[in-house]
């Protein structure tokens, strides 16, 4: 192990020194967090720690969704909280993406404006038609389109779905590349001047009157800064604001003539599925262990999985011959609240997590503002 005192002059003063911000967590908030800031301060030294070889909570991980609400889930936030809270929530999403896409091109993440559907199984579950209606006339306030959500259950058969019973379509969500699109940020912020260095974890860290001190397990470092964007990963540094919550993906064999095309959303957003080209995404089922599935262990579970590989073949795919090809877990962010924590905690720390299982939706945006609180 080669520890900081070790190095050269030229990688110290080229990494480690007189780093004006330090951010920790190289996923969508803390990259957007580092172009946003050489946006505003260009010739500041911004430096990324990362402590995987590769991000390690779900920037890297997710489904790929570029999604702001869909009906049932809207239905279900309308019980518990306050109406103009909801909107407020579905506002940042919808222009939390107008952000991103203004930071990167969406041609070179593969986004398609491929619509979503909101599928229901059980008919005691429909949505009244005014619902609708209410939400077509506030998504109009914010999307300016006159008609964001309709019912459309010609997906059932045209993508040979079972055991549906109705579907509601979000005409302006779509999906991306999430591989992309990390990529992208990150040459868009080495592009920028920021040094990401990977592997190196946060152990702890002290504030003292000119400077913060970072201890790692290579020794110490130290900044002017410090920002903190590891989201599911930051209970140790906020406590239980932000909770760990494990999401289980697993994706299909290449399927031969695959019809289904879009993105998906079931039992009120709790599942989510999209073809990748002629494979099968899908994830979720967090729902059904809720106190099991809060923790940072990158590891599936035989529960969640079975029950995945059960609506592949009762609903999704049930008269397709498939094959899963292999399954993989994130580390989201959440708390009791929807919205994320975007706050400095003194002079010199912010911190930008919770992000709710949205990321791709509001990352770039929480860097914007992260950005802006220095």
């Amino acid at each position: 192990m080669l520890y900081f005192k070790e190095l050269s002059f030229w990688e110290k003063s080229t990494y480690l020194n007189d780093n004006d911000f330090l951010i920790v967590g190289s996923g969508i908030v803390g990259l957007s967090t580092s172009i946003f800031l050489k946006m505003k301060y260009p010739n500041a030294k911004v430096s990324i720690l990362e402590r995987g070889y590769l991000p390690t909570g779900a920037s890297t991980k997710n489904a790929g969704f570029a999604c702001f609400g869909s009906p049932t889930e809207l239905y279900d936030d309308f019980k518990t909280i306050p109406e103009n809270k909801v909107w407020e929530t579905f506002e940042m999403r919808y222009e939390g993406l107008r952000t991103l896409f203004d930071l990167i091109d969406p041609k070179k993440i593969d986004y398609e404006n491929c619509a979503s559907w909101d599928l229901i199984e059980n008919p005691n579950l429909d949505i009244p038609i005014e619902f609708l209606g209410y939400l077509n006339e506030n998504a109009k306030r914010i999307t300016k389109n006159k008609l964001v959500y309709s019912e459309d259950n010609s997906i059932i058969e045209r993508f040979s779905f079972s055991n549906i019973h109705s579907a509601y379509k979000n005409c302006l969500e779509g999906s991306l590349n999430t591989g992309k699109l990390i990529q992208e940020l990150y040459k868009k912020a080495i592009a920028s001047d920021v040094n990401v260095l990977f592997g190196i974890e946060l152990l702890d860290y002290q504030i003292t009157t000119n400077n913060i001190i970072l201890e790692t397990k290579y020794g110490e470092t130290t900044s002017s800064n410090l920002i903190i964007c590891t989201n599911g990963f930051a209970r140790k540094f906020i406590g239980d604001r932000v909770k760990p919550a494990r999401a289980q993906v697993l994706i299909t064999k290449p399927i031969f003539d695959l019809k289904v095309n879009g993105t998906f959303h079931f039992d009120r957003g709790y599942y989510y599925f999209r073809n990748v080209g002629n494979r099968i995404l899908l994830g979720g089922g967090r729902n059904l262990d809720f106190i099991g599935e809060t923790t940072e262990e990158l590891k599936t579970s035989s529960l969640i999985q079975t029950r995945l590989n059960e609506l592949l073949h009762k609903i999704i795919l049930p008269n397709t011959d498939f094959e899963v090809d292999y399954s993989w877990v994130g580390i989201m962010g959440v708390g009791n609240e929807k919205t994320p924590i975007i706050e400095k905690m003194n002079n010199r720390m912010a911190i930008g997590v919770r992000m709710g299982g949205m990321g791709v939706a509001i990352g770039a945006d929480v860097g914007k503002k992260l950005a802006n609180l220095f």
